[in-house]
């Protein structure tokens, strides 16, 4: 069965913080990592790509705000939702921290429930594909809380690759992608995946929907998508 959880990164050096944070959202089911650095910070995003950043503003080595301008001039990075963490409450901090290209911003002590909701709602603003709610298109149903895929109420079997791609293609339904886009957005750059395999994997995401075969669309000398026109 294909698994994958959305990994959460949090970058506070109060474990009271963090643990204040994993409480919060633990009822997502999101997997979360939690680095005290902004070193550590760098090293975790290069071997692994979060799908969201909390990011505190004070730091030991440098300020947050240094971590957040770093990630929004990187290519691979660059569009990772980030809310700060503060105890800073002034206008103009907040400002800078919006300025710099956070998403949002929590000002400590926050609301376990307001913090959960934000972050689910920042989730589905920034990445549909990786939203908790149901996705569907003709008779196939994907539910990202279990990782499945039903075809006309029928579970499926399908591998975590050929999910991850389905999951991706319905979130962003009737566009097209290129295969290094594909690469890029469903696997990272840390992927050690030529374009040739996504041909391999749209193959393999076919044969697992049978007669639904039909919502992935080949655009010639383009790419993909799944449409259901």
């Amino acid at each position: 069965m294909a698994t994958g959880k959305t990994t959460v990164l949090i970058v506070e050096d109060e474990p009271a913080i963090v643990e204040l944070v994993k409480f919060s959202l633990r009822e997502a089911g999101w997997d979360l990592c939690a680095v005290s650095s902004v070193s550590e910070a760098w090293d975790f995003l290069l071997q692994r790509t979060p799908q969201m950043i909390f990011l505190d503003w004070m730091l030991p080595d440098q300020t947050g705000l240094r971590l957040l301008s770093r990630i929004r001039l990187d290519r691979n990075f660059q569009d990772i939702p980030v809310i700060m963490l503060t105890a800073k409450s002034m206008e103009e901090d907040k400002l800078a921290g919006l300025d710099t290209g956070a998403d949002d911003y929590v000002t400590k002590p926050f609301s376990p429930r307001e913090l959960l909701a934000r972050s689910k709602a920042l989730l589905r603003r920034k990445s549909p594909e990786h939203a908790q709610m149901v996705m569907s298109a003709g008779t196939v149903e994907l539910d990202p809380v279990s990782c499945s895929v039903s075809i006309g109420g029928e579970r499926i079997d399908i591998g975590h690759a050929e999910f991850k791609l389905l999951k991706f293609l319905l979130a962003h339904r009737e566009r097209v992608f290129s295969r290094s886009q594909l690469l890029d957005k469903v696997w990272g750059d840390h992927a050690v995946i030529e374009e040739r395999t996504v041909d391999v994997h749209v193959l393999r995401l076919r044969k697992a929907l049978k007669a639904s075969e039909g919502l992935i669309k080949t655009v010639r000398s383009v790419g993909y998508m799944l449409s259901e026109k």
